[in-house]
């Protein structure tokens, strides 16, 4: 069996999902804007999918708010943050080490005049709290800051984030991508004082095309898109009721344990990986299913290339880099070796100790057959 170990890129959609999904497509297919009796239920089915994904989120239905994926609700959260604020200020704090769906749109906002002021991460791949406090200015407008780092799987001060803005008196929102720590690490909006916090479906299972934007009760975003009325009118467009009914199952079906599984399965991945010979642990990760790793002298893409070939998937970073070098891992300021040789691992609840081994046995081959580059 191939031994898929690049969860943070996507997962295999659970039973419960794809079940889900075939049901409201085949059946029930009413528009939830109907009104008729196929529409009415479709509505009904809404709400109710609604209802679970907030509970898992740990927030109010009302809060909540559909979108296509987690790129469009940082999207959407950054440019209605600095809508909201822009009589207040122009400046906005962002880490150095964020997904490139947060550090796009901040450089568009850049070009039109905004000052940025970029928070880089200590040799660990954490952003130093007193750094953030210092970044704040009167006129800071937006922070955000993941809450698990996709790469390193490092955990993020998001708390303490909202701490330091609240001391400072500045008028900033608080944005957080936790799109690597929903149903991962335990949070709730309102825990991490988050105004605005994104999400995407097809990390815990759910089909790709799915995700969901937590709007903090009181605050108004402009919306990113114009049209219809749905989602309170903040989000316009027909709700993908299948993709919906699938998120919900898969959040009905991610289990409590599942969290400490993936763990120990990491746990066991670091301590197995030792038998590679030349292998170096870039990040242990604070999450309990991202980890990552190098060989140094070797380089990423030909490691991922060869392992493919062997039945054993993982990455040299996050997918939407295509081939790029992560900026994430050139932030760490890694030796030259090191960093051309870094590989992401990552878990879901289906992995095994087999597709570790099978990993393991990758590697070791790859170092009896190629030359280490020097």
């Amino acid at each position: 069996m191939p031994a898929y170990l690049d969860n943070a890129a996507t997962t295999r959609v659970c039973p419960e999902a794809a079940r889900a999904a075939l049901e409201v497509m085949t059946e029930g297919f009413g528009n939830p804007s109907s009104g008729h009796a196929a529409g009415r239920a479709a509505a009904a089915r809404l709400a109710e999918d609604r209802a679970v994904v907030a509970q898992r989120l740990g927030c109010a239905a009302e809060e909540l708010y559909f979108t296509s994926c987690g790129t469009e609700g940082d999207n959407w959260s950054i440019r209605a943050a600095m809508e909201f604020n822009k009589r207040r200020g122009r400046h906005i704090v962002v880490s150095a080490i964020e997904h490139s769906a947060v550090l796009e749109p901040v450089r568009a906002l850049a070009a039109q005049g905004c000052e940025v002021t970029y928070l880089k991460p200590d040799k660990s791949g954490r952003i130093r709290c007193e750094d953030l406090q210092a970044a704040l200015r009167p006129d800071t407008a937006l922070v955000s800051l993941m809450l698990v780092n996709n790469e390193l799987g490092t955990l993020q001060p998001v708390r303490q984030a909202a701490e330091a803005i609240r001391r400072s008196g500045c008028p900033a929102l608080l944005h957080t991508d936790a799109v690597q720590a929903f149903l991962k690490v335990p949070f709730t909006p309102a825990e991490l004082g988050a105004d605005l916090l994104t999400v995407s479906g097809h990390k815990i299972r759910a089909p790709k095309g799915i995700g969901v934007q937590y709007v903090r009760r009181g605050l108004v975003p402009s919306p990113l898109l114009l049209g219809g009325g749905q989602e309170q009118g903040r989000r316009p467009g027909t709700e993908p009721t299948a993709q919906i009914a699938a998120l919900a199952a898969a959040c009905r079906a991610w289990d409590d344990s599942f969290p400490a599984h993936l763990s120990a399965l990491k746990q066991y991945a670091l301590e197995t990986l030792a038998a590679v010979p030349g292998l170096e642990v870039v990040s242990a990760g604070d999450a309990p299913h991202i980890c990552a790793v190098s060989l140094p002298g070797y380089p990423s893409e030909m490691l991922v290339r060869d392992l493919s070939d062997q039945g054993v998937s993982v990455s040299s970073g996050s997918a939407c880099h295509k081939g790029k070098p992560s900026h994430v891992f050139a932030a760490l300021g890694l030796p030259k070796r090191t960093l051309m040789g870094v590989l992401r691992i990552s878990f879901s609840p289906e992995n095994t100790r087999a597709d570790v081994d099978a990993l393991r046995d990758g590697l070791i081959q790859i170092t009896k057959t190629r030359i280490a580059m020097r």
